[in-house]
C-alpha cells in the first residue's frame, strides 16, 4: 500500500489520497479489522475517473481480489480536517437520492480507552438505524486514526441518526466534554454511481 501511494501521488489529477485498512462494521473497535480488505479513498478531477480505474494500482488491486466496491461520490457537506487539509470541495446541491457518510478522527493517544468505552452504544444504534444500508470501520491505522464510512438510503435518514438518535447525540455531547479529538471530519456525500458491491 504505501508503493500504491507513491505512485498515485504521481497522477496530476489526484488532489488528496488515503489508502485506508478497513472494518468489518460489527464493533468498530480494533477487533474489528478485516486484514483482508483494503480502501481508497482519493479526490479527483471528474475528468479523471477513468484514467484512475485503469491505472496500474487499480488493476493489480482487481486481479487479487475477490470482490470489488466503487462508488462515484459528489461532496454536499462537510466540516473538519484530515492530516491538516480540507479535503472535499462542496458543491451546493439539492440531493435526494443515496448519500454516503465518511467520519474520521485522530485520538489523543491518553484517551482511547475512554473512546473505545463510548463506542458500543453508538454501533448498537447505528446498526438499528432506519435508512442504513451498510457501514464499515475505516482507518490509516488500527489504533488512534479511526473512522467510519457508510451508505444510506437518504439524507434525512443520516441526519435522523446523526442528529436525533440518543446514543450519537450523547457521543457527540462526550466528545465536546471529553476533547478525544485532535482532528476530526464528517462528510456527507451524494452518491452519484456504484459498482460491485460493499458488503
Amino acid at each position: 500500500m504505501a508503493t500504491n501511494k507513491f505512485m498515485l501521488t504521481k497522477n496530476p489529477k489526484i488532489k488528496f489520497i488515503k489508502l485506508l485498512g478497513t472494518g468489518k462494521g460489527e464493533t468498530f473497535t480494533p477487533k474489528d479489522a478485516d486484514i483482508f480488505r483494503w480502501g481508497l479513498l482519493v479526490t479527483v478531477d471528474s475528468d479523471g475517473i477513468a484514467a484512475l480505474d485503469k491505472s496500474l494500482v487499480v488493476k493489480s488491486w482487481q486481479k487479487i481480489s475477490k470482490f470489488e466496491y466503487r462508488v462515484i461520490l459528489k461532496p454536499i457537506a462537510s466540516h473538519g480536517k484530515w492530516s491538516g487539509k480540507e479535503p472535499f470541495e462542496l458543491e451546493k446541491s439539492d440531493w435526494n437520492g443515496k448519500v454516503a457518510a465518511v467520519t474520521r478522527a485522530r485520538i489523543v493517544w491518553r484517551k482511547n480507552f475512554l473512546f473505545w468505552s463510548a463506542v458500543p452504544p453508538v454501533t448498537e444504534s447505528l446498526h438499528s438505524a432506519s435508512g442504513l444500508i451498510a457501514a464499515i470501520g475505516i482507518g490509516e491505522a488500527p489504533i488512534g486514526l479511526q473512522g467510519t464510512f457508510s451508505i444510506w438510503d437518504s439524507g434525512s435518514a443520516l441526519r435522523q441518526f446523526a442528529y436525533q438518535g440518543a446514543a450519537h447525540t450523547d457521543a457527540i455531547k462526550a466528545t465536546s466534554l471529553n476533547n478525544w479529538y485532535s482532528e476530526e471530519l464528517f462528510a456527507r456525500f451524494a452518491v452519484i454511481q456504484e459498482r460491485g458491491r460493499l458488503n
